[in-house]
């Protein structure tokens, strides 16, 4: 939650709280396992390819292969950061009862960010929360200078109180104001004009759609769903009115003019040049914004810093093998996290996976166009949501059950008689 607050947590104070939290914890979860005599670790599937991916980092050190040895050292501390976050999460979030309280903290937070990002819109002074001068330009929204992050960090929240609200797990009061919540999150992706976030949020919610369908659930899911897009559309047609309307309806226009040669496809393309080049071992992790003037086409007054694109980027800075180690995390995520789904509207072990799923599902669509994993705030929250949705089955307290007949005394057998 320091991450989105902290503006994303791409400036380099930021970056160092992120990266210092993450070892405090750990030494303090360390310090734990010391006391307690026992050292424990529950495993997780993605461990495995999350190791092999830092195996590949390090060779790029050793190996000098990387173009600019800083920048991939610099970015590699923040990947062992996230690292950390997903080994902790594996270690203390182990019973339903956490991530009941867990769901709800991210639900609030998620509610009160948009909250916020609305009440800016309606009264913006041109700073961040009313507070931060952005270093650079942008279309910023909320507290990210970029409106295409902002959606991206809605993504990875708004399954959380939408499954919440279409679950049996809490009171009916409580079911409402959680998709209330989600309806306006969902609402302030559309309103900060994010095309990407748009794709996004539609995607999660076909692969909900599908869900539901295939499990057959009953009407009061269905009515549930149905309030919940009543409010959302509601909202956006009070909030956006023509200037939404506009900026859907440009979503036709402006891929054409991308296909047609648009300055995100120009990237794309100079991105293929710098794989071809080194297609192995890549330049180098975090190299990309020192490496690819040399291979850029066009003319622009701009810094190009990312590719627009997370899995040409990493092509191009970890080369096949990289490449390769990030398609094994996502099919791992997926086969551990779909089959572990169940019943999921009564089963919190099952909620839990179901909207992980549902928000890695979002960014990575949305990681297509844009560099949301780019974004330390967002990336650290997308790691851990897949590490929780892979992990093992949460534990539930079992219920009491008073025995249904007496209890036959127990008789005294022989020593005789004993086998």
């Amino acid at each position: 939650m320091f991450g989105p607050l902290a503006f994303g947590a791409v400036e380099r104070w930021s970056i160092f709280v992120l990266e210092a939290g993450a070892t405090f914890l750990m030494l303090l979860w360390f310090a734990g396992q010391w006391l307690g005599g026992e050292l424990k670790v529950h495993w997780n599937p993605l461990f495995l390819p999350m190791s092999a991916f830092g195996a590949l980092i390090l060779v790029q050190l050793v190996s000098r292969s990387s173009a600019y040895p800083h920048d991939t050292f610099s970015q590699a501390l923040l990947y062992v950061a996230y690292a950390m976050l997903c080994f902790l999460s594996g270690q203390t979030l182990l019973r339903a009862s956490q991530a009941r309280k867990l769901g709800v903290i991210f639900g609030v937070f998620g509610f009160t960010v948009a909250a916020l990002a609305l009440l800016q819109g309606i009264a913006p002074n041109g700073k961040l929360l009313w507070l931060r001068q952005p270093h650079m330009g942008g279309w910023n929204y909320g507290s990210y200078v970029n409106h295409n992050h902002y959606a991206g960090l809605m993504e990875l929240l708004v399954p959380i109180p939408l499954v919440i609200a279409l679950s049996r797990l809490t009171y009916e009061k409580e079911r409402m104001a959680a998709g209330v919540a989600a309806a306006i999150m969902t609402g302030t992706i559309f309103l900060c004009g994010s095309r990407g976030g748009m794709l996004a949020i539609f995607v999660e919610f076909t692969v909900l759609g599908v869900i539901l369908v295939r499990q057959k659930k009953s009407a009061r899911i269905a009515i549930g769903a149905t309030a919940f897009a009543v409010v959302l559309i509601s909202l956006l047609a009070w909030l956006g009115g023509k200037e939404l309307t506009g900026r859907v309806s440009s979503i036709s226009t402006e891929a054409h003019t991308e296909i047609s040669g648009g300055m995100r496809l120009s990237i794309d393309r100079d991105s293929i040049r710098m794989f071809r080049n080194k297609p192995l071992l890549g330049w180098g992790l975090g190299t990309f914004p020192t490496v690819y003037p040399q291979f850029r086409s066009f003319y622009t007054n701009f810094f190009v810093n990312e590719a627009h694109n997370d899995y040409l980027q990493l092509l191009a800075e970890v080369g096949l093998l990289g490449f390769g180690t990030m398609l094994w995390f996502v099919v791992v995520l997926y086969r551990s996290a779909l089959r572990k789904i169940g019943n999921w509207s009564g089963d919190v072990p099952g909620a839990v996976r179901l909207a992980c799923i549902l928000s890695a599902t979002g960014i990575l669509v949305h990681s297509l166009f844009d560099f949301n994993l780019q974004i330390p705030a967002n990336a650290a929250l997308f790691y851990v949501l897949c590490t929780v949705a892979a992990g093992p089955r949460l534990l539930q307290k079992s219920k009491k059950r008073k025995p249904t007949t007496p209890t036959p005394a127990t008789e005294e057998i022989p020593a005789s008689e004993v086998v």
